[in-house]
């Protein structure tokens, strides 16, 4: 019942991975409705530089013009995820599950923290040692300290208790880019990367198969 397809997209660009998911949300909102039996999703990609916006999230939380966009090869997107504005690119590990709550028989409270609550206990191979903050999603460091910054991103959408969107792990990802934004809309939290953290580049392949197991025991 709770079996989860698994497909790498690998590079590609954020519009065409939306355009991939919502036809997959939509077709699976489809089979629940009309009383078939649904399947669990789950793509794994990185994306070219882009920013993209959360439905409630603050436009001016984009530090930069579109010019300067161009010059930096970036791009600016708004879309029907929760939370603020974030950053994606090379390097960074993005993870699109579209589940069937029902199936897990839990909500979307639930679904968000055993998201963060995956990504945390990857994070512990690498010697890092992420938390829950009570004032926001994702995966933090040093939560209500003064260098307290975020290392994963989640943001998700959740319609007839599917969801799409998903989370962003920064694993290898130039962290320069954050620095022309809000990062989720604090202007106090820094972000970080496993790169960062443990001082080397990590195996991107093998952290995907670390992710992929974990959501084997979701």
């Amino acid at each position: 019942m709770r079996k989860i397809q698994f497909e790498d997209l690998e590079l590609i660009d954020y519009q065409v991975a939306l355009e991939k998911q919502t036809e997959y949300f939509e077709n699976t909102v489809a089979k629940k409705i009309s009383g078939f039996a649904t399947d669990n999703k789950l793509f794994f990609c990185e994306h070219p530089h882009v920013y993209t916006l959360g439905k409630h999230g603050k436009q001016s939380n984009l530090l930069v013009n579109d010019n300067f966009l161009k010059t930096i090869q970036a791009s600016y997107f708004q879309t029907d995820r929760g939370g603020d504005i974030t950053y994606h690119g090379p390097g960074q590990l993005v993870g699109y599950p579209i589940f069937d709550l029902d199936l897990f028989r839990i909500g979307t409270k639930e679904y968000v923290q055993r998201l963060e609550d995956l990504i945390i206990r990857v994070l512990e191979d690498y010697e890092i040692y992420g938390e829950h903050s009570a004032t926001a999603s994702g995966v933090w460091l040093d939560v209500g300290k003064p260098n307290e910054r975020k290392i994963c991103a989640v943001g998700v959408k959740v319609g007839h208790n599917i969801t799409m969107h998903g989370f962003a792990l920064n694993a290898n990802t130039d962290l320069s880019y954050f620095k022309h934004i809000n990062p989720c809309g604090f202007t106090e939290k820094g972000v970080t990367s496993i790169q960062n953290e443990t001082g080397h580049k990590i195996d991107f392949n093998r952290l995907k198969q670390k992710v992929k197991k974990e959501f084997l025991i979701f």
